[in-house]
Formats: structure tokens, C-alpha cells, sequence
């Protein structure tokens, strides 16, 4: 059996936390920051996240992340925030609420030549997403290559 990281740990207790106070938690980083170890648990509404929205998870979540420790009394400093406009197209679930958009899409290793696509994302599965392009192509990328996906935010 493999440990679970502490990311995996604390999405599995705080995912019913947080939907219970009407957000989806999208992702959770554990990582080296400034001033130390930094938890951050990224929420999302569809109405929006507010700083007071950030500050209801935050206090919500922090007894039960003191009963369940999972840093192992590692200290570290609590973030809740939002993705923003960019947010990252990383699931089916992302890709489902972006249908539509014009978005842009990094590899790993070039495709055609190129790392780089933009288009209007069309379609999606639990694998993949499919664009088209400026120049009307259909182009299918599984997650697995996509380096990065994003909304074009534009001006």
C-alpha cells in the first residue's frame, strides 16, 4: 500500500467540508513557500469566490485539519484562494464547464511540430479534450500530454 501525500490526505477530508459550505474543492498544493511549508486549498463557486468565502473554508477547515495532522507536526501556513479567470483546464470536470471557450493548450512534446495550440474547446472526455482552431482543424488532446490548458483571457 502506498502513503498518501498530504495533498491526497487532506482533499479526502475536506472535500465534504467544503461542499457542505456550497464550494467544490478543485485542488490542494502542500509546498515549500517563503516563510515555509504552505497548505493551499483552491475553492471555486459558480458564482464566484470572494475573500469572505476564502475566510468561511479557512475557519471551517481548520480544527479538523488539526485533528487529522496531516503534516505529521510539520507547521505550515493555511491559504484558501481561488484560481481565477486562468484556472487550469485539468479534468473532464474543467473542460465541462469551459465548453465553448477560447482556450490555450501547452505540451509536453510537440504535436505537428508546434507546442502550442489555441482554439475553442468543442469537446471533452475523461481523457481528453478536442479544439478547433483559427483555421477550422478539430484537434484532439489527451490530459496526459497537455502541460498546461487555460482560458484566453482577453481584454
Amino acid at each position: 500500500m502506498t502513503k498518501k501525500s498530504v495533498s491526497e490526505l487532506v482533499t479526502e477530508f475536506a472535500t465534504p467540508i467544503v461542499e457542505n459550505l456550497g464550494y467544490e474543492l478543485v485542488e490542494v498544493k502542500y509546498q515549500k513557500g517563503h516563510a515555509g511549508m504552505e497548505l493551499t486549498l483552491f475553492i471555486y463557486s459558480p458564482n464566484g469566490i470572494s475573500l469572505e468565502d476564502c475566510e468561511k473554508v479557512s475557519r471551517a477547515i481548520d480544527e479538523p485539519l488539526d485533528r487529522y495532522n496531516p503534516t505529521n507536526d510539520v507547521s505550515y501556513t493555511l491559504n484558501v484562494s481561488s484560481l481565477g479567470l486562468d484556472r487550469p483546464i485539468k479534468s473532464a470536470k474543467d473542460a465541462k464547464r469551459n465548453v465553448g471557450t477560447k482556450i490555450d493548450v501547452k505540451l509536453y512534446a510537440a504535436k505537428d511540430g508546434k507546442k502550442v495550440f489555441q482554439g475553442v474547446l468543442i469537446d471533452y472526455t475523461e481523457n481528453s479534450i478536442t479544439i478547433t482552431t483559427d483555421k477550422n482543424e478539430k484537434m484532439e488532446f489527451k490530459f496526459e500530454e497537455i502541460a498546461l490548458a487555460s482560458p484566453v483571457i482577453e481584454f
